[in-house]
Order: C-alpha cells, then sequence, then structure tokens
C-alpha cells in the first residue's frame, strides 16, 4: 500500500512539473500545396464520392419554379428581398396557422440572387445557405418602431407587410397592412430566429418569447415557389416603395 502511495504521489509530482513546464516556439515552417486543375486524381476517392455526388446533383438541380426576371439585391429594398420577404410571411401564416403582420429578413442573410428563367432548389440554396429558422414574436408597436430603426440604421431590410421611408437614420411614414404604426398596439413579426435571437445587433428582441415550429427560411422559400408553379404562376417581384429614402 505504501509503494502505491508513493507511486501515484510520484505520477501527480511528474504530471505537475510537465504541465507547469513552458515550451517555447523555436521556428515556424510550412510547405505551400497548391491544389488546383492540374493536381493528380484520386480515383479511389472519386468512386467513394460519386454516388453521394450524383444524388446531390439530381436533388440540388430540381426545377421547382421559373422566375419571369433577374431578381438582384440591393438596398433600401430589391426585388429579391421583396420575394424573400412575401414567402417569409406566406408560408408562416400557413405553418404557424395565424395571421402575421409582418415579416423581416436580415440584409446581410440576402447570399445571392435569382437569375431569369428556371429556377432550382440549388440556386434557393445559394440564396440562403444558412438553416436559419422562421419564428413569431408579438411586439409592442414601440418595440416593433425600434427594430425598424435599426433596419434604417442599416440602409434598409426586406420586409413585408410594411411600408416605411429613411430619414436621418430612423424609419417614419410606417404603415402596417396599410395603417400606421401604433406604439400601444401589439403586432405579429416573422422574424429569423438568428434576429430573433439578438444577431445583427437586435439585443432588444432576444427577451421576446418565440414561437418555433423547427421551420427553416429556405423551406419557406422553397415552398412559397412550390405554390406558384402549381398555380401556374412565375414569380414576379418587383420594387414597391416598401422601403425607400424620404425626400423631406
Amino acid at each position: 500500500m505504501r509503494f502505491y502511495n508513493k507511486l501515484c504521489l510520484f505520477g501527480t509530482l511528474v504530471l505537475f512539473f510537465a504541465c507547469s513546464h513552458k515550451l517555447q516556439t523555436n521556428s515556424v515552417d510550412f510547405v505551400d500545396y497548391q491544389i488546383g486543375k492540374t493536381a493528380p486524381v484520386d480515383s479511389a476517392m472519386v468512386r467513394f464520392l460519386n454516388p453521394y455526388g450524383s444524388k446531390m446533383k439530381a436533388t440540388m438541380g430540381k426545377v421547382i419554379g421559373v422566375s419571369k426576371q433577374g431578381l438582384s439585391k440591393k438596398q433600401p429594398e430589391s426585388p429579391i428581398g421583396n420575394f424573400m420577404a412575401d414567402a417569409m410571411k406566406a408560408s408562416a401564416e400557413k405553418v404557424f396557422n395565424k395571421k402575421v403582420s409582418a415579416a423581416f429578413v436580415n440584409y446581410g442573410g440576402v447570399r445571392s440572387y435569382f437569375p431569369k428563367g428556371d429556377i432550382t432548389i440549388g440556386l434557393v440554396y445559394e440564396l440562403m445557405p444558412f438553416d436559419n429558422l422562421v419564428v413569431l414574436q408579438q411586439l409592442s408597436g414601440t418595440l416593433l418602431q425600434q427594430l425598424l430603426d435599426k433596419t434604417a440604421v442599416d440602409g434598409g431590410w426586406p420586409v413585408a407587410g410594411i411600408s416605411m421611408e429613411i430619414k436621418d437614420k430612423k424609419a417614419v411614414k410606417v404603415l402596417i397592412d396599410g395603417k400606421p404604426l401604433d406604439p400601444l398596439a401589439n403586432y405579429t413579426i416573422a422574424n429569423s430566429d438568428y434576429v430573433a435571437n439578438g444577431g445583427s445587433d437586435c439585443p432588444f428582441l432576444k427577451p421576446i418569447p418565440q414561437e418555433n415550429k423547427g421551420y427553416t427560411l429556405r423551406d419557406a422559400l422553397i415552398d412559397q415557389i412550390q405554390r406558384m408553379t402549381a398555380s401556374g404562376k412565375t414569380i414576379d417581384a418587383q420594387l414597391e416603395n416598401r422601403v425607400s429614402l424620404s425626400k423631406d
């Protein structure tokens, strides 16, 4: 037993001194490996990946709709942003089975555009590569004004159900469903869980309870496109002066 105790003590001391010993870097070197078209093909890896690659191409290449024109990204308002916000609002109302006053898509989350012509699932993934979820929050008119002011500071976000002007980095002349914003009213808004959890410099939204069904914004876009296609419609989003710069 004494030998065992001494052995444990010795091991503890060795570990202590080993961990307390400071190591110093004497030199740093690296080898630059260029990876390009001239790199040799690993035939074994190609055979391994081919089945997965074929399935991926088939899924991502599936055409789910048609865009009447190219939809670009810009501020304070853009066709692609309007389409995304509209899709988010319409899909949220179906999934949550309730009226949604407004929908927001943070401008930084719009990662691509839609070309004219066939729209594939892959293009939707390029537009929205993140797994952001659609959530609902109940905001007072005062808090909604704060969110709108935040979007104004950023130069304008894609929105649905709202029209506003930006003046001195503030949201003015705000209309919700065609009616002036009421500071005392409560509004149901659709947002991404990223923003609702305080992302995009929106910490004031984090304390607000969320209704979450695990429904991604990407699925909201796909579902909306498929609904439009099923009803014989093409994607034809336009600028509608939802967000504009004040001329006053």
